[in-house]
């Protein structure tokens, strides 16, 4: 009923149970709507909780409600947010050495849709701030948890040039 995803938390005080109880019951619901095909399912997104159309009836809801198309990341956007995502919590500074550019633009979109959030300061000259993923990026994504990332291609070696002889 909220449209956003909810905290475990914020379920377990409005039905004045523990946390415990909530998670319990959550993972029943879904465990019942898993195994009847039902056409809604629960999705967890870090401590975040969302009923969902199940994927496969999805073309048909969409078919009926003709939905706007979800505006999608920039190249540079989501260049940035894949080093954050990777290196978290990691400061603006350390992405721009990654990435070899500028990315205030970048940080600054990927806060404004919630995608990132600070999380503190870096223990270093000027004190820099550190930014993390947030629920939501998990959402936009459809993973639960950060360990669902695809991992890392293997740094592919560097061939070494060979300078030409001079006689």
């Amino acid at each position: 009923m909220a449209g956003e995803p909810v905290k475990i938390a914020d379920l377990a005080t409005a039905l004045e149970i523990d946390e415990k109880e909530a998670a319990r019951a959550v993972d029943m619901l879904q465990r019942q709507f898993d195994e009847e095909k039902r056409g809604i399912t629960v999705k967890r997104y870090g401590d975040h909780l969302r009923l969902e159309t199940r994927a496969e009836y999805a073309p048909y809801v969409e078919k009926m409600l003709q939905p706007v198309q979800r505006q999608s990341l920039s190249q540079t956007v989501m260049e940035t947010l894949a080093v954050i995502a990777y290196r978290q919590p990691t400061t603006k500074g350390e992405v721009e050495q990654v990435r070899g550019v500028k990315c205030d633009y970048s940080v600054q979109s990927l806060l404004n849709k919630g995608l990132i959030k600070e999380v503190g300061r870096k223990e270093a000259l000027g004190r820099p701030i550190l930014y993390a993923t947030t629920d939501k990026f998990l959402e936009h994504f459809g993973i639960s948890d950060l360990r669902e990332l695809p991992p890392l291609p293997d740094p592919q070696p560097v061939d070494k040039v060979e300078e030409p002889l001079t006689t």
